[in-house]
């Protein structure tokens, strides 16, 4: 009898210590099931960061190349607006994008002239690269169709906190198209997901072709911009220096794993893209490089580094560049921590050059704001107001 006593005790005993070790550890750790009988605890990774979903609907019809160049020159100030803005809890948001185009000839009818260029992704230079393959073409423009199709495509989510946002531009009537754009933007209210409308044209024609309704439905922002406007960026003295930062900061980056290569060679492809199109956006992008914003863990073995789960002895030597491979484990921590050194150096002074050049604008004369981007930012920081996010 006090034998059976003493073991019932010892399970009571050790019921209460797991118990209380599940009550102080389980908040960061997942609990599996093993046989319906045995619980084991494995890390899970806090997501503290509030996510900012945007999905950019664009008009690729004939009369959108203005459209689409405004796009792919203000994307990355529009970033860099981010690398300014808190959650509630003090951290930074990640930002997703997903991009649509609609009512172009060169999509399928049967899909609506509708295409998903990309979905949700948080690589930025794969959302630039998208944007530079948009091209113009004749054709329908279904609004609400290309609504109804994001929010049935894309990964949305359930998270209360998060701020979603959907942004359709274009310049035909909001009513074309079989699909009632007021089902649509019920559909999007009903996911908490806000609707903002961007009419490339007049005013009071954009209201008339009820753009502002399909905004006003879910508590959205109705724009109307000159998408034809061509921006007048102010040269500054720190330019230069922050494009030659950006060659060294690129020099900081290395690539290992199947997708390696390809993504060096498109961040590569990117600085050209921006470059070409003015040398002001390749100062954007730059910034946009340097700041938490831009993460390439996927790829970059030093941004791979700063995650949880990182495990150099896990990496196989021919996922590596061809002059790491001979290199001990012990020669590849002292590596990537070198580079990590330097790149941080850089990005920390791009950042500061780059306080000084907007104070340079600001004293010489006051850059104007892309319409695009400005239409974009005004209605972001209005709606992220009622997340709890702040801009600094």
């Amino acid at each position: 009898m006090m034998k059976n006593l003493k073991h019932i005790t010892g399970l009571i005993l050790l019921s209460l210590t797991i118990g209380t070790a599940f009550g102080n550890n389980t908040k960061n750790k997942e609990v599996i099931n093993v046989s319906g009988a045995e619980q084991i605890l494995v890390g899970k990774k806090d997501n503290d960061n509030n996510t900012v979903k945007i999905a950019l609907l664009l008009d690729t019809s004939n009369s959108m190349d203005g459209l689409i160049n405004q796009a792919k020159a203000q994307l990355w100030d529009i970033v860099n607006q981010f690398s300014y803005a808190k959650c509630g809890n003090g951290h930074r948001p990640d930002l997703e994008i997903a991009l649509y185009q609609y009512g172009n000839d060169g999509l399928s009818s049967r899909e609506g002239y509708i295409q998903q260029v990309i979905g949700f992704s948080r690589d930025l230079d794969e959302i630039s690269e998208k944007l530079f393959s948009l091209s113009t073409n004749g054709g329908e423009e279904y609004c609400g169709e290309v609504i109804q199709t994001s929010l049935q495509q894309l990964d949305w989510g359930k998270n209360p906190d998060n701020l979603k946002m959907i942004f359709i531009a274009g310049n035909e009537p909001f009513t074309q198209g079989k699909l009632n754009y007021k089902d649509a933007v019920t559909n999007a209210r009903e996911k908490d997901i806000i609707v903002n409308t961007i009419f490339c044209g007049d005013y009071q024609q954009g209201i008339n072709t009820e753009w502002k309704k399909g905004a006003a439905l879910t508590g959205g922002e109705y724009m109307a911009i000159n998408h034809n406007k061509h921006i007048v960026h102010i040269n500054t003295p720190y330019d230069n220096i922050i494009i030659k930062l950006n060659s060294k900061l690129n020099n900081t980056y290395i690539s290992y794993g199947a997708s390696g290569s390809r993504k060096l060679e498109l961040q590569s492809r990117q600085d050209n893209n921006a470059m070409e199109l003015e040398e002001a956006v390749a100062v954007q992008r730059a910034v946009s490089k340097s700041s938490g914003m831009y993460k390439n863990s996927t790829w970059d073995l030093i941004d791979a580094s700063e995650e949880d789960e990182f495990d150099i002895t896990a990496i196989k030597k021919e996922e590596l560049p061809s002059t790491l491979r001979d290199k001990s484990k012990a020669e590849l921590r002292a590596f990537i921590s070198t580079k990590k050194a330097e790149r941080k150096r850089i990005q920390e002074e791009i950042q500061e050059l780059n306080v000084k050049r907007e104070i340079y604008i600001k004293e010489h004369a006051p850059q104007e704001k892309g319409e695009l981007e400005n239409a974009m930012l005004n209605a972001i920081k209005k709606q992220a107001s009622g997340k709890n996010f702040k801009w600094e």
